[in-house]
């Protein structure tokens, strides 16, 4: 076989796979009108977490959520955001949560500890048990200034970046647990 013709054979193949195969898609939306939000924050490294709080909220109220529709749940560190999600996610009061900490290693254990405690894992079951979606923005860093640098400096700011992803997941779970025959799916343009 020519190459000519294994080329116009493979174009062929691909031309109707595009045809045969047009799947819907589902996406969630990023305004946060008409939701409500959780964020619960960690003191520990306060001067970190706090500018990561500040991000969250703008992203929020940028894309149109209220102070009436975001309330702040505070924790004594990293550790105890995996409990207090869940019992703030129970509560049914809200579309999403946030859950700002962060750990930065030091001359002791403790950041081995903490992070040994697999929180990450823990909010994601407070996720699965209570329907409600937790992000988690949490930084583990070496250093002080990798915590800067991804609290908005350098790196941008992981908590305006959670506060995106809490709207647009919040819109996701309100599409997906809505009526199945209203379920909006974007189906892509059949091309002839």
């Amino acid at each position: 076989m020519k190459y000519k013709e294994v080329k116009i054979r493979k174009r062929s193949a691909r031309r109707e796979m595009a045809e045969k195969l047009q799947p819907g898609e589902i996406h969630g939306d990023l305004s946060a009108a008409g939701f409500r939000f959780g964020v619960v924050v960690s003191r520990f490294n306060g001067f970190i977490t706090e500018r990561l709080l500040a991000a969250a909220t703008d992203a929020l109220e940028r894309a149109g959520a209220t102070s009436k529709d975001v309330d702040v749940v505070r924790v004594p560190g990293a550790f105890e955001l995996p409990l207090v999600s869940k019992k703030v996610a129970a509560t049914g009061k809200y579309d999403a949560l946030v859950a700002i900490g962060c750990v930065i290693r030091g001359e002791t254990t403790h950041y081995d500890y903490v992070c040994a405690g697999d929180f990450n894992a823990a909010c994601s079951l407070a996720q699965l048990d209570t329907g409600v979606p937790i992000i988690f923005c949490v930084l583990t860093c070496d250093t002080l200034e990798q915590a800067i640098d991804r609290a908005g400096l350098k790196g941008g700011n992981k908590g305006f970046e959670a506060g995106l992803a809490a709207i647009e997941m919040a819109h996701l779970s309100r599409k997906l647990r809505a009526n199945p025959a209203k379920l909006a799916i974007i189906r892509k343009p059949r091309r002839k």
